[in-house]
């Protein structure tokens, strides 16, 4: 592992100690305001004001022509497929352990979006420029561009389908139509797809952004960073580690293990990727858990303890995961020299 990564996952740290310390020290809690309360003020403040910002300039200043279609097929494939078979896995278990009646719908897509959504952007951007150049990066922030979109998007249409579906159960049934519909309108008209959506639209139209605009859009989403590793640590003052940290830990083994071992594989196998491309998305895939996943879990009430020991263990165990991967793709000599 490199210097400059090595400050950057101290930097991370850092901040989330903040946020811990601030917690633990009640200075975002008044009167009658507990952690978990202030704790999810944060996350609405992010969820509804500062990622939409950020998804909607990401998603205008797509270069749609520019895609690395292959590069993308290549990463996104095993990642999607994996996020699936965790949501498939997730409800396996709770209906096998019978505790599907009592647990809030939108769990096992909370628990699929904490095993792949990666640090690709606090983390991920300092650790491919210092691994791999400005070619390597500009390849990073092509799939940076669609993390989001791609990840957290299925993740809401999935959250929301359970939710229909739970909310159908308790009315004592529906037709399947009017489940469709309420997924369907809960799904767009949502903080995450809805400036997907628009941003989309907008850059399909090729008018750019008004400069002031833009202006005012950048600096909400520079927001998002700082605020979502403070919350990161708010959290994990208001929930504690030690009780959760078991639950975690099949999810860690998933991202930091699981998941790059898949992209390596479809990469290299299926989509003929060698070298830097190779060595690339294997990385990405290899980062930690993201601080969205505990936005997202705070978004649905579910699993904001789980998510938050996932984001803490899987961020410190990245320090041996990483040095792992990069030992198995320099020895499959996919690493530039």
């Amino acid at each position: 592992m490199t210097t400059a990564i090595a400050f950057k996952l101290l930097a991370i740290l850092s901040a989330v100690a903040l946020g811990w310390l601030a917690g633990r020290l009640n200075w975002l809690a008044g009167a009658g305001v507990d952690r978990v309360a202030a704790a999810r003020v944060l996350s609405d403040a992010a969820f509804m004001v500062f990622v939409p910002a950020l998804l909607f300039r990401t998603t205008v200043r797509l270069d749609l022509a520019a895609m690395p279609v292959p590069l993308l097929l290549a990463f996104f494939a095993p990642v999607v497929l994996l996020l699936l078979a965790v949501y498939a896995a997730s409800l396996w278990h709770a209906g096998r352990t019978g505790r599907d009646a009592a647990a809030p719908a939108e769990g096992p897509a909370t628990r699929a979006v904490t095993a792949t959504f990666a640090n690709s952007v606090q983390l991920g951007i300092p650790m491919a420029a210092a691994l791999f150049g400005e070619a390597g990066l500009a390849l990073h922030i092509a799939l940076v561009s669609l993390h989001a979109l791609v990840l957290l998007s299925l993740a809401t249409a999935l959250a929301e389908a359970a939710r229909a579906r739970a909310q159908a159960r308790v009315a004592g049934g529906g037709s399947l139509a009017r489940t469709l519909v309420q997924t369907a309108r809960q799904t767009v008209v949502h903080p995450v797809v809805l400036p997907i959506l628009a941003g989309l639209a907008w850059n399909l139209t090729g008018l750019g952004l008004h400069p002031v605009v833009d202006e005012v859009l950048a600096l909400l989403a520079s927001a998002v960073v700082p605020l979502c590793l403070l919350l990161i640590g708010l959290s994990l003052a208001a929930y504690g580690l030690k009780a959760h940290w078991r639950g975690a830990l099949g999810l860690v083994i998933v991202k930091l293990l699981v998941a790059p071992a898949l992209v390596l594989l479809a990469g290299q196998q299926l989509f003929g990727l060698q070298g830097l491309p190779l060595a690339v998305i294997v990385m990405l895939a290899a980062l930690p858990v993201g601080s969205n996943a505990l936005i997202f879990a705070q978004r649905y009430r579910v699993l904001e303890a789980e998510a938050t020991a996932a984001i803490v263990v899987s961020t410190v165990a990245f320090v041996g995961t990483a040095a792992f991967w990069l030992a198995v793709l320099g020895h499959l000599r996919h690493l530039p020299h």
